[in-house]
């Protein structure tokens, strides 16, 4: 008999879905699906591909409530904030499905005497993609979509917290006529995970998570001869100068540090404050996390949920101890939110000051709603504090000086830099982390690279 998977609602600590896990057997069969469908289907013109595609995206749109509901379910997410992510899902697959028609086609070379000469590029073959709950659709069409433009298969394993929406993947591309076996879902654990990794059928590894689940992935990978996207953590900062707009730099920075109760690979974790303006920005930024409101997500005057576990609220609350025992000092008074309740996943915001880098709060991922502030004397303090972490993935500055941007933007170790804004991927830029942030990258015209490999064409026309 399979043991089951359930998923228990932050909302309410119940469950709120069981699933079965899947056996070797079952999971072999699925495997041999994908390797079986995908030769059919990397035949097929690309423009029959972007048009089933594009079906899919139209039919997952015309669920969007009900996912939008289901998301605030599975994670805690208030559901003012949910139908975002079927409206960002959309904005993706479309420039994926748009670029790829493009992107994809023969690469033909300058003429050459009697010579013809092109590189194409082809399907990997099969894709598994892991993804996790904290944006369940933003960060699995990130591959799904692109993989499938480019004629790969693809079997997705979603996080435990949100099986529903591998489902309603599923759904939506069934409902767009895709062949059998093209697309597949899988719950499984972790040791079955790495054995389909493991599996020579399995041509590329779409991981995000934590950076021991990105170790792990590496792992079951090593005996064989394929490639890993990694996209794993993030502590990522902000610079505000002096000459920012201030109440944009306010309004920007709470809602990054603070959106999806902090749960955010690329939301802000701490902030650097030019000594001109830090003791009016920290009182704004404070004034502000005030005026959010903690309690149920089903409730449309929500706007800061539940984190996704008790136990990770433990975790977070943590690590602001942690930092108060060294000399922090804590601005939020949790008695302000009545819905903060220990033991629950339910917990107040908190903002940090007279924090250092000797604190775990400043250094290793949160993610939750805590951020710290520091006050830098230059900006040549404000990099060097910037570039101290073991993450990469993206780092904002907040000012009116362009030329200082960039200038700041070239020295600090990142994947993405903002101006003036953060917590954002735009489809036609790569989206990728450095350093423990991770490997390879998404989206743009770079994320085909890895989900294809070129192939040669050196043709001589007479001899």
């Amino acid at each position: 008999m399979s043991s089951m998977q359930k998923t228990v609602s932050p909302v309410d600590g119940q469950i709120y879905v069981e699933r079965p896990q899947a056996s070797a057997g079952e999971i072999d069969a699925i495997v041999a699906r994908a390797a079986s469908a995908q030769r059919t289907w990397r035949d097929l013109p690309i423009g029959t591909r972007a048009a089933l595609l594009a079906k899919a995206m139209d039919a997952f749109v015309a669920k969007g409530p009900a996912i939008a509901e289901e998301i605030s379910w599975q994670i805690g997410r208030p559901i003012a904030q949910s139908p975002g992510e079927v409206r960002g899902f959309a904005e993706r697959a479309k420039a994926m499905i748009e670029l790829g028609k493009s992107v994809l086609a023969p690469i033909e070379l300058s003429p050459k005497d009697k010579f013809k000469r092109a590189i194409k590029r082809e399907a990997l073959g099969v894709v598994f993609v892991v993804a996790p709950w904290n944006y369940p659709y933003l960060t699995a069409v990130n591959s799904v979509w692109p993989a499938l433009m480019a004629g790969n298969t693809v079997i997705l394993k979603h996080s435990a917290q949100t099986p529903l929406c591998a489902e309603r993947f599923a759904e939506a591309l069934g409902l767009a006529g895709l062949p059998d076996g093209v697309f597949q879902t899988v719950v499984c654990d972790h040791d079955a995970v790495a054995r389909v990794i493991g599996d020579p059928r399995v041509s590329f590894v779409a991981f995000t998570g934590s950076v021991a689940g990105g170790h792990a992935v590496q792992h079951a990978a090593a005996d064989r001869f394929i490639a890993t996207g990694l996209e794993l953590g993030g502590k990522d900062p902000a610079y505000v100068r002096p000459d920012c707009d201030f109440g944009q730099t306010v309004e920007n920075l709470v809602d990054g540090s603070f959106f999806n109760s902090g749960q955010s690979c690329c939301g802000i974790e701490r902030i650097y404050v030019h000594e001109a303006l830090f003791g009016r920005f920290v009182d704004a930024f404070v004034a502000l996390t005030e005026k959010y409101v903690l309690g149920n997500p089903l409730d449309p005057k929500t706007n800061l949920g539940p984190v996704v576990h008790a136990s990770a609220a433990r975790t977070i609350q943590g690590q602001v101890d942690a930092a108060t025992a060294k000399g922090a000092r804590a601005l939020i008074d949790p008695r302000k939110f009545p819905a903060a309740k220990a033991g629950t996943p339910y917990m107040a915001p908190q903002v940090l000051i007279d924090v250092d880098h000797s604190m775990a709060v400043m250094t290793e991922e949160t993610f939750g709603p805590v951020v710290g502030i520091m006050k830098v004397k230059s900006d040549g303090e404000a990099v060097r504090l910037m570039n101290d972490s073991a993450y990469g993935l993206t780092a904002s500055i907040w000012t009116a000086d362009v030329d200082a941007a960039l200038r700041i933007g070239d020295q600090v170790e990142t994947g993405t830099w903002f101006m003036n804004r953060c917590d954002y991927l735009d489809p036609l830029l790569a989206w990728v982390g450095v350093k423990d942030s991770g490997r390879g990258a998404t989206l743009s015209r770079i994320g085909y690279e890895q989900l294809t490999r070129p192939k040669s064409y050196h043709l001589r026309l007479s001899f």
